[in-house]
């Protein structure tokens, strides 16, 4: 009785010891007597205890991030950039076999490719074609994890750090900028009204009770604002009647001129 029961016990622990449970997001990586015997996929599993071995691999997109790199750009401007990475594993067997610790070669990879690829850019570039570097950045990262089974969906840099003179000479440039666009909205705000005003006098030169009626209504507009002393000029037309004489109406008689003597 007693060896039936050692043995029932022993096969119970035998069979206890190979079982593995996996999962929905894992995968195992069988090796039987060191070599790759397969892939187990998720729910319960059974290996050959000391025959088997699995190794579990996650198959979740991996949000990592590149510490900060020192790159001196392509027209020679230090600066300090870090990156985030996404990427996820696709071929379990090629992440455990083809590189020892596929995390840890993925930063690797990461940080040298940040180097590369930013340092091959001038500052400019750096700023402004951030879509462009990042892409780049994705293509030449998953060209390199490509034989590990792992796939880099994303590359986002995430903050580009500049030394305090160049951000004070940025700013300078920025503001000079601006400033320069100023001048040329305000001139361009100029000619367009002057423009407006020639074409208004010409309107008003072809009909002089235009002017009157302008000069009347600045009177009205005058009256409004607070009591006050002004000075206006006024048209030469409203009082030309009163200088000169009405046409059709004759000449004032003139007094005749003393005539001259021969006195002494």
């Amino acid at each position: 009785m007693m060896p039936v029961l050692v043995i029932v016990l022993f096969a119970l622990g035998f069979f206890m010891a190979g079982v593995r449970i996996l999962n929905e997001y894992e995968r195992g990586v069988i090796f039987r007597l060191g070599r790759f015997a397969g892939i187990k996929s998720a729910g319960l599993k059974w290996i050959i205890p000391l025959v088997d071995r699995m190794v579990k691999v996650g198959l979740r997109e991996i949000v990592m991030d590149v510490p900060t790199q020192d790159i001196i750009t392509r027209d020679n401007v230090s600066v300090k950039v870090n990156a985030v990475i996404y990427f996820r594993v696709l071929h379990p067997e090629n992440a455990v076999i083809k590189v020892e610790n596929f995390m840890y070669g993925t930063s690797q990879l990461a940080q040298t490719t940040l180097r590369s690829v930013c340092g091959a850019a001038e500052l400019d570039e750096l700023l402004a074609e951030r879509e462009v570097l990042n892409r780049s950045l994705q293509e030449e990262l998953d060209r390199g994890t490509d034989p590990w089974g792992v796939k880099v969906r994303a590359v986002e840099i995430k903050h580009i750090d500049l030394p305090h003179d160049m951000q004070r000479a940025m700013a300078k440039q920025a503001e000079a900028e601006r400033e320069r666009r100023a001048k040329i909205i305000h001139s361009e705000g100029e000619f367009q009204a002057s423009e407006r005003l020639r074409a208004a006098s010409e309107i008003m030169r072809q009909s002089p009770y235009t002017l009157q009626l302008r000069y009347l209504q600045t009177l009205a507009e005058i009256a409004t604002e607070q009591n006050s002393t002004i000075i206006f000029p006024l048209p030469i037309d409203l009082v030309k009647h009163l200088v000169d004489p009405t046409p059709g109406d004759p000449e004032p008689p003139r007094p005749a001129k003393p005539l001259p003597t021969d006195e002494p």
